[in-house]
């Protein structure tokens, strides 16, 4: 399956800093949304997380490449796949682009550990979202 749809939105003034362009912080906030988009495929949905089974993605890792500049009044989109399936983590791969260029922005990966939000540590995977991250995994 390819990369998950995950995120759109156009960048507001706001999201900028005084440099003119999107600020640091806002690349991670597109791909935090991003990651609870792929983690609501995979089975963990908001009431899962709230009322269901009590668990979630925790980032306990990640990695970020910044490739180009994106602007004020850009429509930005994120594209999520799954890059490794560990026994209590699952490895997020989140490629922001500026739409209108297809052109790739950002990368960041992150390393989510499953975590009880009852016992605020990581447990093993569940078997479904495991079966469904498997949908998303890379190709490359």
């Amino acid at each position: 399956m390819p990369a998950l749809l995950s995120y759109r939105a156009v960048v507001a003034p706001a999201d900028c800093d005084i440099l003119g362009h999107m600020n640091v912080a806002r690349y991670f906030a597109a791909c935090s949304d991003a990651g609870f988009t792929l983690q609501s495929a995979l089975g963990l949905t908001a009431a899962d997380i709230t009322t269901g089974r009590r668990i979630s993605g925790a980032v306990v890792h990640s990695d970020a490449d910044f490739l180009a500049e994106v602007l004020a009044g850009e429509t930005i989109h994120v594209m999520s796949d799954v890059i490794a399936i560990g026994t209590k983590s699952i490895t997020y791969r989140h490629r922001l682009y500026r739409t209108a260029l297809d052109q790739h922005a950002f990368t960041a990966v992150f390393k989510n550990a499953v975590m009880s939000l009852t016992d605020r540590r990581a447990i093993p995977v569940p078997d479904d979202m495991r079966a469904a991250a498997q949908a998303y995994l890379a190709q490359d």
